[in-house]
This record gives C-alpha cells, structure tokens and sequence, in this order.
C-alpha cells in the first residue's frame, strides 16, 4: 500500500474500494441526515468491513471531494499498488498467454469522459488505458467517481509520447486501430480477435494526424442517423465490446 492518501466519493467509487480492498479504506465520511435504503445499505457494507465511520455534513463532504455530487459518502483511502509501467503490463500478459486488448486516448482532457471510458474499459475486459501527458486527464476524484470503481481496477498509463508508445506495441505485435469518420471500413469488418489496440480521438478534433499516421488501420462506426459522431466513452464502449464480442464474450 502507498503512504499518501487519496479522496473517493459517491456510493460506486466507496463501494467497489469496500468490496475489494477494505484494509486500505482509513475512514469513511457519510452524511447522517441521508437515512434512505441506499444510505441504510451502504453503511451496513461500511460497518462490516469494519472501516472507520464519522458523521459529517453536507457541506464538510462537499469541500473534501471537490464536489458537490457526493451522494452523502466520501471516504479518505491510501493508493492501490498498481502494475508501474505499461511495459510490465504487456511482459506480464505475454508471461500469461492473454490477448492483449488496449484502450488508447488521444486528446480526452475531459474527467467526466475519461471517467466513462475507464468504467467501459473495465466493463469489457480492456488490460488498460493508455493516453498522452500533454493531452489527456489525470485521475481525480470526479473522474474517480465517474468511474464507479474502475479507476481503481483499470490501469491507466499517461506517456510521453504516444505516437512512439504505439510503435512499441506494433513491436509487440498489436494491432493499432484507429477510429476515424472517413476510414474506408467499418469497425465490423476489422478483426479485433487478435492483439489490438483501439485508438480514439477525442470528440469533434478526433486523433491527432501523428497518431493517425502510426495506426495500423482505420476504421468508422457507422452512423445512421442525423448526427455526425459519438461521445468519446460511447464509441469506446462501442469498439470494445464488438472487440469482446469477435473474442466470445
């Protein structure tokens, strides 16, 4: 466990840290005039795991998260060990014989957005999210809360460079394949069965051309009605899940 602790807030952020690391939960805040079953249910999860409990009000709850959207939990938890770097990860996957399936953003400055995309990533079984330091969002508690949890489980690896980072993964025999409007193919007739890497931009700007450039294939997600693209956690969601799909569930 790291030394320095971090804030989490709202009932699927706590929860899922309660659920499966509860020793590294130090306190939980709650606000005590919130007595619904929701509330009734949390703090019967909080008490059996045995953390720290402490009546605050709305307003302390608010200025600790940063936020007003706490749902009445906000909890005080030292950082999760996760894998250090990207290339552990894909040494450690290789070791164990998985396929890799990557998730990269390109330009997603947005924490609602990349919280979205990190709760996706989980969903469909991603091994991490990559993105570029100078042009993406770091985790905070807003993202964290998005996330429901998963920015506690999803690793999550901000590069230097990412047009380089994707060369090293073609090094490693992944596939890049980048999102784009006006691709010649659909992302349907791509196969995602093998090592892949999907590359989105972010909604409107798109990739940047370096990263376009570096892909190994482009592709659309067809779109059939009046509006022109897809929230960036969407079409993620979108990509990977035909990804899980190509893959057998």
């Amino acid at each position: 466990m790291a030394s320095s602790p971090q804030v989490i807030f709202g009932f699927h952020a706590v929860g899922v840290r309660l659920k499966t690391a509860p020793a590294s939960v130090i306190e939980v805040l709650f606000d005590a005039s919130r007595r619904d079953a929701r509330m009734r249910q949390f703090m019967a999860r909080a008490q059996e795991a045995g953390v720290r409990l402490i009546e605050a009000d709305g307003l302390r709850l608010s200025k600790l998260a940063g936020s007003h959207g706490h749902q009445g939990v906000v909890a005080r938890v030292n950082k999760l060990d996760q894998v250090r770097s990207l290339d552990d990860l894909m040494d450690q996957l290789e070791a164990d014989g998985a396929v890799p399936l990557l998730l990269v953003l390109d330009g997603v400055t947005d924490p609602h957005n990349l919280g979205a995309c990190l709760r996706v990533a989980d969903g469909a079984g991603a091994h991490a999210v990559i993105a570029p330091k100078d042009h993406a969002a770091g985790i905070n508690a807003t993202v964290a809360k998005v996330a429901s949890g998963a920015a506690e489980t999803m690793p999550y690896f901000m590069v230097t460079n990412l047009a380089r980072t994707l060369g090293e993964l073609k090094e490693r025999n992944i596939w890049c394949v980048g999102t784009s409007d006006d691709a010649p193919g659909t992302l349907y007739q791509s196969d995602l069965r093998r090592p892949t890497a999907l590359v989105l931009g972010a909604e409107g700007a798109g990739m940047r051309q370096l990263t376009r450039k570096t892909c190994d294939e482009l592709v659309s997600i067809p779109m059939k009605g009046a509006v022109e693209s897809l929230n960036v956690s969407v079409a993620s969601g979108v990509c990977l899940y035909e990804a899980l799909r190509q893959r057998g569930g």
